[in-house]
């Protein structure tokens, strides 16, 4: 099979994994230096996937051939689909083309499970040592890990990768037994354990040796400097207060520095124990902002999703719709209350919200300032106070508020090959700057 096939059918494989985001990667580069590539800088040009996702690695997968049956993955055991095999220099050759093509800036690279875990690890190192070691590549790699490889081998990964990872792919152990009996959530765990420890070490060492003054020019990361993971949902029944009470513990036991959460997509020839429609696209956009708002506004999950309502609201944010069962806290006056409250008033970002600590040193806010720094009132006011600004009683404690916010009804259209999307511009424009 020559590599063009090879390519065609390894990068398809691999678009299913949404967990390669190179942020908060060690900066690197090869200029002034012998090497290739950097993880920065101009020149370097994005790829688009099929459905509008920008990235800028090559992902790919090392061989879709797999020893394991888990029913969701279309690499499964038991899946007909056509199989393909890189050599690691194969890879190798393909990264440095496409690096020096201004394609990517980075590989993204993972495997199915061939011979053995360990085996297909050693594949996989194998890549990245060529890379860093022959030719001096100085891009983001970044190196999908298995949790049954030997802890050895986890580790020598690390030396070469900015980032690795390792898939949790569902929730809980009831449900890996169900759909992914070769996999074990107690293994995983234990792996991202020694991952984190490792880490740190590694961030202490670099810490300390700052400290000394006659210490040389800092070279690449001995370690990668972070973790991040994947969960699959809808292929489940768990439910979201089970999905994001395992992102909180990941984030706070292991540190992890993403959570990145993949709508079950339905794939050929699916087996009986997976369902038969994906969820809404929607859904797994909710678990984003919730996921934001455990990580940056001081939420917890309990919060966010109360025992009697463990399922996030698709129709409104997960801050607008915590602010709607606890009206009794508002409004707020934004001239007053302490920041950790600031992030709470639905249509306020952490960004907004330090300006507004700024600005009220020196003059008292109104609604005015407020638009200056482009907020949106209409979300805002029947949730604060301002100097110029006091929302009516009558409108907090009514039942149509929450009517105020629900995007107005369209007519639907009979063009099934283009479903209508869930979310709102609104919705979109906070996924991109994360404020919500």
């Amino acid at each position: 099979m020559d590599l063009d096939r090879k390519l065609e059918i390894l990068a398809d494989a691999a678009k299913y994994d949404a967990s390669c985001a190179s942020s908060g990667a060690a900066r690197k580069d090869s200029r002034g230096s012998q090497g290739v590539g950097s993880t920065g800088g101009a020149g370097i040009c994005h790829s688009y996937t099929p459905d509008g996702r920008c990235v800028s690695l090559l992902k790919v997968l090392l061989t879709n051939v797999c020893l394991y049956d888990c029913h969701y993955c279309i690499n499964r055991r038991s899946s007909n689909v056509n199989r393909a095999r890189f050599s690691p220099e194969e890879v190798v050759k393909l990264t440095l083309d496409f690096y020096k093509r201004n394609y990517i800036e980075g590989l993204f690279l993972s495997s199915g499970i061939v011979r053995s875990a360990d085996y297909t690890m050693e594949m996989v190192i194998e890549v990245a040592r060529q890379l860093r070691e022959v030719h001096h590549f100085r891009g983001y790699i970044h190196l999908k890990t298995i949790p049954e490889a030997s802890p050895e081998l986890i580790e020598k990964a690390g030396q070469y990768a900015d980032r690795i990872s390792i898939n949790i792919e569902l929730p809980t152990q009831q449900s890996l037994d169900t759909l992914a009996p070769e996999k074990n959530l107690k293994r995983t765990q234990a792996a991202m354990g020694g991952i984190r420890n490792r880490i740190q070490e590694s961030f202490t060492a670099k810490k300390e040796a700052r400290q000394i003054k006659s210490a040389p020019r800092a070279r690449p990361p001995a370690f990668a400097t972070g973790q991040s993971t994947q969960m699959l949902v809808g292929a489940d029944a768990s439910d979201d207060a089970v999905v994001l009470g395992r992102a909180d513990e990941l984030y706070r036991d292991y540190r992890l520095r993403r959570v990145y959460y993949s709508g079950f997509s339905p794939i050929p020839e699916p087996s009986v124990l997976l369902p038969i429609k994906p969820p809404p696209l929607v859904r797994e956009h909710r678990l984003y902002q919730a996921d934001w708002l455990l990580r940056f506004y001081g939420f917890n999950v309990k919060e966010l999703l109360p025992a009697e309502n463990p399922l996030l609201d698709l129709e409104l944010d997960p801050k607008l719709a915590w602010a709607l069962r606890n009206r009794q806290m508002f409004p707020v006056d934004i001239n007053r209350a302490p920041q950790e409250l600031l992030w709470r008033i639905p249509g306020l970002g952490v960004t907004n919200v330090a300006r507004i600590l700024a600005a009220r040193r020196y003059t008292r806010l109104h609604l005015a300032d407020l638009q200056r720094m482009r907020v949106s009132l209409k979300k805002v006011l029947p949730f604060i106070i301002a100097a110029d600004h006091i929302p009516k009683i009558s409108l907090l404690e009514s039942d149509q508020l929450r009517q105020r916010f629900l995007p107005a009804p369209k007519q639907l259209e009979l063009n099934f090959a283009n479903p209508v999307s869930l979310s709102t511009s609104a919705d979109a424009l906070m996924a991109r700057s994360g404020e919500l």
